[in-house]
C-alpha cells in the first residue's frame, strides 16, 4: 500500500492518477486550490477503494506552505512513499510576450514553483531512503517553439531539475520520473482544436503515468509516440527550424 500526496489534485491527469491508486486500494492526500472540488474528488476517491483521502486547500505560488504541506500529509497517512506534482496552467503565449509580469508568474508557476516542490520532497525522500517523485513536465519544454515558448522554458526548467535530481537520489533509492505529455484533451486545453491520432484522454495518459512511476522510469512520454516525434523536433537543424511554424 502506497501512500501518495497528489499535488495539483484536482486537473484532470492528476485525478485520472488519484482514481488509479485509490482503485488499488493506496492512501491519497489531495492538495489544489479549491476547496469544494477536492472534497468532491477526495469523497469519490474513497467510494473507489482508496483506505484514505485526505486534502488540503494550497497553493503552489505561496512558497511559505510548501513544508507545511509535506509534514502535512505525511502526518496523515503515516508516512509518505510517493508524490506527484501536477500542478500548473497553460500560458497564453501572446500575451507573455508582451506582458513582462505576466510571462515571470507563469514561468514562477510552471517552473520555479515545482522545483521548490521537488526540492522538499527529494529531501524528505532521500532521508528515509525510498520512494518516488513523479512531476509532470511537458513535452514543449523539449525544444523552444514561437508557439508556447514560455510555458516550454518553464518545462525545460523542470525536466532540467529533475534530471539532476533523479541522478543525485537514485544512489539513496529514490526514484524521480519526468512526465512528458503531448497534447491531452482536458479543462486546459478547452480553448484549442482536438481532433486527431496526436490527442489522448486523460485515464490513458494516467496509466502510463502511475505504470512508469510504478517501474521507476527516468522519462515517460504519454502517449508513447511522442518520444519519437520529439526526437525528430529536436533533431532539426537550427538553421531550417528557425524558419517553420511550430
Amino acid at each position: 500500500m502506497n501512500n501518495v500526496l497528489i499535488i495539483g489534485a484536482t486537473s484532470a491527469i492528476a485525478e485520472a492518477c488519484a482514481r488509479v491508486w485509490a482503485q488499488r486500494g493506496d492512501r491519497v492526500f489531495l492538495a489544489a486550490r479549491g476547496e469544494a472540488q477536492l472534497k468532491a474528488v477526495a469523497d469519490d476517491l474513497r467510494t473507489r477503494g482508496a483506505k484514505f483521502a485526505g486534502f488540503k486547500v494550497f497553493d503552489a505560488t505561496a512558497f511559505e506552505q510548501h513544508a507545511a504541506l509535506l509534514a502535512d500529509a505525511t502526518q496523515a497517512m503515516g508516512g509518505l512513499d510517493t508524490v506527484l506534482i501536477a500542478h500548473g496552467t497553460l500560458s497564453d503565449q501572446d500575451r507573455a510576450q508582451k506582458d513582462v509580469p505576466y510571462a515571470l508568474k507563469e514561468i514562477e508557476i510552471n517552473g520555479s514553483s515545482v522545483v521548490a516542490l521537488m526540492t522538499l520532497a527529494g529531501e524528505q525522500l532521500g532521508q528515509q531512503g525510498k520512494g518516488c517523485i513523479g512531476v509532470i513536465s511537458s513535452v514543449a519544454g523539449d525544444r523552444g517553439r514561437q508557439s508556447n515558448y514560455v510555458y516550454g522554458s518553464a518545462k525545460a526548467l523542470v525536466s532540467a531539475f529533475a534530471s539532476g535530481l533523479r541522478q543525485r537520489l537514485h544512489k539513496v533509492g529514490v526514484s524521480v520520473v519526468t512526465i512528458k505529455p503531448g497534447f491531452v484533451d482536458t479543462p486546459m486545453t478547452a480553448h484549442l482544436p482536438k481532433g486527431g491520432p496526436l490527442w489522448a484522454k486523460p485515464d490513458q495518459v494516467a496509466r502510463d503515468i502511475v505504470g512508469g512511476m510504478d517501474k521507476g522510469r527516468s522519462i515517460v512520454y504519454t502517449p508513447g509516440f511522442w518520444r519519437l516525434i520529439m526526437l525528430i523536433i529536436k533533431h532539426i537543424p537550427e538553421f531550417v527550424f528557425v524558419k517553420l511554424k511550430l
